[in-house]
């Protein structure tokens, strides 16, 4: 292993990942990665390009799923790339200045992505409980100032997250056991004091996987109240209704994570468990808003209804 040394500090000149070499059905695995990305990339790119030309989804709601279609790319393109570059190059290595970039922008994405859904919560809640302030509270302009807070900070915590690990050594190891570079199993390799690291890693698990999940349940909790005092069944239903896209979009994000952390007891298990708790939910989340969101599906069918329109007029002829 070739090194770089600057006084005490040793970096690697590449990391070694291994996280998905040992499995017996790499080769399916690597091709299911490369048809979700594919699908992922395809999906939000309609999202975005559907909200971004049509006039009528330039609102709040929208603008929070143009920024979580955003996101999603971001991180596919952040994290799949790399994998896949194992299986086509028959390349393990990576040099230390692209992992630590790897890992900047893959937990950046990520946690754009769960603020997003804490900001989609919000919106959900005020349409629901406080309808006829909804306009002055949630509009383009708050929005607009939200996301941009959530991008800023999110860019600035990752920044420090990552420029921790330039004062880490790694004279000992620069094997990963891992399918990307990944802060956590980074911090057990070092041989010197990690301690201030390991404290950012805390926080850093505080601010976007405890947090976010306890706003969002406590909006759901409002919601839930609201729709106890509405009298008719029918009432209900359709309030609840414009949740059921959040409400999977979230499930899709934070329920393979947990599965993650409580079950996989094996290395190769949690490797590959890990992988597609990051990889399936940009996949799903373009298809949920497509299904579920009666106004995209109606503009969807409506660019179809007029190319086609020509096309049956030839046939016609």
């Amino acid at each position: 292993m070739s090194l770089s040394q600057n006084i005490s500090i040793v970096h690697p000149e590449h990391f070694f990942i291994t996280g998905l070499t040992d499995s017996p059905y790499s080769t399916y695995f690597y091709i299911f990665l490369f048809i979700i990305y594919f699908i992922s990339i395809i999906g939000n790119s309609i999202v975005i390009l559907i909200i971004a030309l049509h006039r009528s989804l330039h609102s709040p709601m929208y603008i929070g799923v143009f920024n979580l279609a955003l996101a999603d790319i971001g991180e596919t393109n952040a994290l799949i790339p790399n994998i896949m570059k194992i299986f086509f190059f028959d390349s393990q290595y990576i040099s230390y200045n692209a992992c630590l970039a790897s890992m900047f922008f893959v937990n950046f994405f990520i946690t754009v992505q769960t603020y997003t859904l804490v900001v989609l919560a919000f919106d959900r809640f005020i349409a629901i409980c406080l309808p006829l302030r909804y306009n002055a509270i949630v509009n383009n302009k708050f929005m607009a100032i939200v996301f941009s807070v959530i991008w800023a900070f999110n860019t600035f915590m990752n920044i420090i997250s990552t420029s921790l690990i330039t004062r880490l050594s790694f004279c000992k190891s620069n094997v990963l056991e891992s399918w990307y570079c990944d802060y956590g199993r980074l911090m057990r390799i070092p041989c010197n004091d990690s301690s201030i690291n390991m404290f950012m890693a805390y926080v850093i698990q505080a601010f976007f996987l405890v947090a976010p999940p306890f706003f969002i349940v406590l909006s759901y909790l409002g919601i839930f109240i609201a729709l106890c005092k509405i009298t008719s069944w029918e009432g209900r239903f359709k309030a609840l209704k414009t949740c059921v896209s959040h409400l999977l979009v979230v499930g899709s994000f934070f329920l393979p994570i947990l599965c993650n952390m409580i079950a996989a007891p094996s290395i190769n298990s949690r490797i590959i468990s890990g992988s597609l708790s990051f990889a399936l939910p940009p996949m799903l989340n373009p298809i949920i808003y497509v299904l579920n969101t009666a106004k995209i599906k109606d503009l969807i069918r409506k660019v179809f209804n007029n190319r086609s329109a020509p096309i049956r007029a030839n046939i016609s002829k």
